[in-house]
């Protein structure tokens, strides 16, 4: 090719300074567009996230069905030798309700000295009972003697809930038990005693009843043996000591109108009639607040119970032999009249003191006469009138026994028949006298 000219040569210089500057623009354009495209890209990246962030928080707060739940459908088998035990006995345990009316004459009567009655006053005990036999017709009831003593009206609530009267069979103050009949028609379970003297200290135990009343009628506690056999003091309604009792302790939570109902065993056994419940005793050793006790019931052993049931279903009553004699406990006299009076020897410092003797007595044809002291009753020690009623109430009557007393300060012993039955009137008691 010829020479280049003047004009093709500046076009072409121009052109190739043209390229160089639009390379270099083309240059800048991809940095600003890759830097404009991080920008965006970060931008972006958040303006994502930020959304999605708000799509789903609108979702929470909207959509309320997410928290919607339900039940497992697994099936869970709880049953235990526990609720076996309850299950056999539960349709036999009842509550009692006793219903106790009383007439009051009105206070303008009164005033006047007239004998006109005005409104009648009801008082209402509540506890629980347990069936234990049903014989033809009839259906007996055991229950504890201080949920019906005093009433004129006893009614049963049985388990399905209906009511029926029931008649009293016969009670004992001293044993706290007490047998009712009822019809027999509704009854469906009746209850089986173990043997009490079997069961062990730690052996679980169950207390079923109403405590507080009907409206928690079934109640099922458990607990544990804590003793066999514990001795404790009863008193009768009036505060005055009766003797002892040789119950069993647990610590299954026996509550207000528990008391009648059965202790029973895993087996479904009655070992026990539920009757007291130790709450507080005395002051506690760090002042003078009482001391408060959880966890102490006590249950007449089965055992007891048969024995005083069937006298109370054959006979109405319990016979026990009496001294006839009025008492006081030796500990209650002062020591100048115990060496004056008395004229015991030092070493004497327990027995009962005689303070009369009934013209029935079987200890009239002894030389036991007021102010002798009793210390002993066929070798085992009497300390206190509740003790002398222990021992004494271990015999029947016709049995004769060995007294050990001191008369005017000489031990001396006799031999006693015992031929009155105690009573109300006539029964070994404790008296004011010193």
């Amino acid at each position: 090719m010829g020479e280049r000219g003047p004009i093709e040569g500046e076009f072409k210089e121009l052109n190739s300074e043209n390229n160089s500057s639009n390379n270099n623009n083309n240059n800048k354009f991809v940095k600003k567009v890759a830097i404009i495209s991080l920008v965006a890209g970060l931008l972006g990246g958040g303006v994502a996230v930020g959304a999605y962030n708000w799509y789903e928080s609108r979702n929470v707060t909207s959509n309320n069905s997410l928290g919607a739940t339900k039940t497992s459908n697994i099936k869970v088998d709880v049953s235990s030798q526990t609720t076996k035990a309850f299950k056999s006995v539960k349709n036999a345990v009842v509550s009692v309700e006793a219903y106790s009316s009383s007439s009051a004459t009105n206070s303008i009567d009164a005033l006047f000295g007239n004998s006109a009655k005005g409104e009648t006053t009801t008082s209402t005990s509540e506890g629980s009972g347990v069936i234990y036999k049903k014989t033809g017709n009839t259906a007996f009831i055991v229950t504890n003697n201080h949920v019906i003593s005093g009433s004129n009206k006893i009614e049963i609530i049985l388990a399905s809930g209906k009511k029926v009267s029931a008649t009293e069979v016969g009670h004992d103050a001293v044993s706290d038990l007490a047998v009712l009949k009822i019809n027999a028609k509704d009854v469906k379970q009746v209850a089986s005693f173990g043997d009490s003297d079997n069961i062990q200290v730690g052996e679980t135990a169950l207390a079923i009843g109403s405590p507080l009343g009907s409206q928690y009628a079934t109640s099922l506690t458990e607990g544990i043996i804590s003793a066999k056999k514990r001795t404790i003091d009863v008193t009768d309604s009036s505060g005055n000591a009766t003797g002892q009792a040789t119950v069993i302790q647990t610590d299954a939570a026996i509550n207000p109108g528990n008391s009648g109902g059965p202790l029973i065993n895993l087996a479904g056994q009655v070992i026990g009639i539920n009757s007291m419940k130790l709450s507080s005793t005395g002051t506690s050793s760090y002042g003078s607040d009482s001391t408060s006790v959880e966890g102490m019931g006590f249950a007449i052993p089965s055992n007891e119970v048969v024995k005083i049931i069937n006298q109370l279903v054959k006979n109405g009553k319990v016979s026990r032999p009496a001294l006839g004699i009025a008492a006081v406990d030796l500990s209650n006299i002062s020591s100048s009249d115990q060496s004056s009076v008395l004229k015991l020897p030092s070493n004497v410092t327990e027995g009962v003191v005689v303070a009369s003797v009934e013209s029935d007595s079987p200890v009239k044809n002894t030389d036991i006469k007021k102010y002798d002291v009793i210390t002993k009753i066929d070798g085992k020690k009497v300390s206190d009138v509740a003790t002398l009623k222990e021992v004494l109430y271990k015999h029947k009557l016709g049995d004769t026994i060995s007294i050990e007393y001191y008369h005017e300060g000489n031990k001396k012993t006799a031999d006693v028949k015992l031929t009155l039955e105690a009573n109300d009137s006539n029964t070994t008691s404790a008296s004011n006298e010193n």
